[in-house]
């Protein structure tokens, strides 16, 4: 394929270029303003397309075409949600494509519909389990030893329970979206769409303490120039899989049963703070919802805690004894 591009962004293929060419293109377009998350399942989502289709050209795709692939992966034992993302990648693919060419139409995908998940409540942990988790100091020896992991792991804490933010958009942060001046910080969200969270004084605190060792971390690694707010064992910018890996240990130090992965404490932000306030449209805000829809899931777990402590203290609601 011929590199082509536009104030930064790949441009749509031409017509004679291949399958593969006109996927690297998609996904290219992708990147300015996607999540590396969202990148790799929308490129596995098109592969599987021309993984399935294999001897046809993607112009020539009938609505057969795309509902047999689509049935193959269901039956493959892919989930609702899951082919929900699949069918989503490839409008998206032709919808880039058909910019450049009327050939491809995203009439083969009229009538096509995944599969209905089945609706599942945020799993958010109890205000208990979250300041437990948080207030863990856990091994002291280990961290005497190094201290500025330890540092650095307890402000990832505290953004992601204290702000609601995504694992994506906390190992995005740089150390200039930090402003301590007005206890701040920005982040990027889906869409790269900007918004600006309040730290809570534990988040601001925890920052402080992890921006005094971030140079001796960066020191040790040789790496110089590193802009990220948080940073890997080598100096570079951590990644989410980093993340998802100390939180665990960290849970299991505190002793916090159940599983406790980043998009749970988003949940627990969410849920904790529609609790508290009652603020449906604020709690938008904060969690970078583009539709209310998307928030009001909460007041189904608010109404959960309600239905709990009503079944438990009314007399009426307590059952009778045999």
């Amino acid at each position: 394929m011929k590199a082509r591009a536009e104030n930064g962004l790949a441009t749509p293929p031409e017509s004679g270029d291949s399958p593969e060419a006109a996927l690297r293109g998609f996904i290219e377009s992708l990147r300015a303003r996607g999540a590396a998350l969202t990148l790799r399942r929308y490129e596995t989502a098109c592969e599987h397309l021309l993984r399935e289709c294999a001897g046809k050209t993607l112009q020539s795709l009938t609505v057969r075409d795309v509902q047999s692939t689509l049935s193959k992966l269901h039956a493959r034992g892919m989930q609702p949600r899951s082919l929900a993302t699949t069918l989503s990648a490839w409008r998206a693919w032709f919808r880039y494509l058909s910019k450049s060419d009327p050939a491809y139409s995203l009439d083969v995908f009229n009538g096509i519909r995944a599969p209905r998940a089945a609706k599942r409540l945020p799993n958010a942990m109890t205000e208990v389990e979250a300041v437990q988790l948080l207030d863990d100091e856990g091994d002291a020896a280990a961290a005497r030893a190094n201290p500025a992991t330890l540092a650095r792991d307890q402000a990832m804490f505290e953004l992601l329970y204290g702000c609601g933010m995504r694992v994506g958009e906390l190992v995005a942060l740089e150390v200039s979206d930090v402003m301590a001046g007005s206890g701040e910080v920005r982040v990027f969200g889906k869409g790269r769409k900007e918004r600006v969270l309040p730290l809570g004084g534990a988040a601001e605190r925890a920052l402080s303490v992890w921006l005094a060792e971030r140079g001796s971390m960066l020191k040790r690694s040789a790496v110089s120039g590193e802009t990220a707010l948080f940073l890997g064992a080598r100096g570079g910018r951590i990644d989410a899989t980093v993340v998802r890996r100390v939180l665990r240990i960290r849970a299991q130090s505190a002793g916090v049963a159940s599983h406790v992965h980043p998009h749970r404490l988003r949940h627990s932000f969410a849920s904790h703070l529609l609790q508290a306030s009652g603020d449906l449209r604020a709690v938008q805000e904060l969690m970078g919802h583009a539709s209310i829809a998307s928030t009001q899931v909460y007041t189904h777990l608010d109404f959960a805690h309600l239905a709990k402590v009503y079944d438990g203290a009314h007399p009426r609601a307590r059952k009778r004894k045999a």
